[in-house]
């Protein structure tokens, strides 16, 4: 596929307009942002910064290059997408990751492939854009990149209006992240599985707590 479908493709994909309703998650930055973890835009974009490199975010980007690769194996798929719901640390996690990964393969569908037939259902959400993503063409590098670009911009966005930290802010975050983005793409793109870990504590336990906050605007 050229440059230019590519780009289109994950233009569409991973824009807060794609209908997935991923703007109803904060991957538990609510609850963090609620106990006073996250109290400025220096605290945001180290949340962020660490969830690209120890949590997270650094899991579902190297799950979704496997995916990627193995678009047209669907007993890869499988298992790529067990060992996702694996490494879920909270409920509202799993329930996050399933319905933004389903949501996103049938709004995809518009899109056709032989592929859909061979996402497993529930479809964690990176594993179900890696394998669209590769079965569509869709370069490595640029989905991964794209991918961590659109995680970050939603997390950043939680903080905006939560923290709050206020669009300017917002903005600096990003910016100050794009060389992050960039090198952790780089990186995820040649990492194996064996190179899953996350020591993102504070994250998991924020996600895991957040299904008993008094008060809540987001579903994770």
């Amino acid at each position: 596929m050229s440059d230019t479908g590519s780009t289109q493709k994950l233009l569409t994909w991973l824009s807060p307009a794609f209908p997935i309703g991923a703007f109803a998650w904060s991957a538990g930055l609510e609850t963090a942002i609620a106990d006073g973890l996250v109290r400025d835009s220096t605290d945001t974009q180290n949340w962020v910064e660490g969830a690209l490199f120890h949590g997270g975010i650094a899991t579902d980007a190297i799950l979704l290059a496997h995916a990627h690769r193995q678009h047209a194996d669907a007993v890869q798929l499988l298992d790529l997408a067990d060992l996702a719901l694996a490494l879920t640390p909270a409920r509202e996690r799993h329930a996050e990751t399933t319905a933004t990964g389903d949501a996103f393969a049938l709004a995809a569908r518009a899109w056709p492939s032989a592929v859909y037939a061979r996402l497993p259902p529930p479809c964690p959400y990176p594993i179900a854009v890696g394998a669209i993503a590769g079965a569509h063409g869709v370069d490595l590098v640029a989905t991964i990149s794209a991918f961590l670009t659109s995680v970050v911009h939603g997390q950043v966005s939680v903080a905006v209006r939560l923290v709050p930290i206020g669009q300017t802010d917002g903005l600096r975050i990003m910016a100050a992240l794009e060389p992050v983005i960039a090198s952790r793409t780089l990186e995820i793109a040649q990492a194996g599985l064996e190179d899953i870990g996350s020591i993102a504590y504070a994250a998991d336990i924020a996600q895991m707590r957040h299904e008993t906050q008094t008060t809540r605007i987001f579903k994770s």
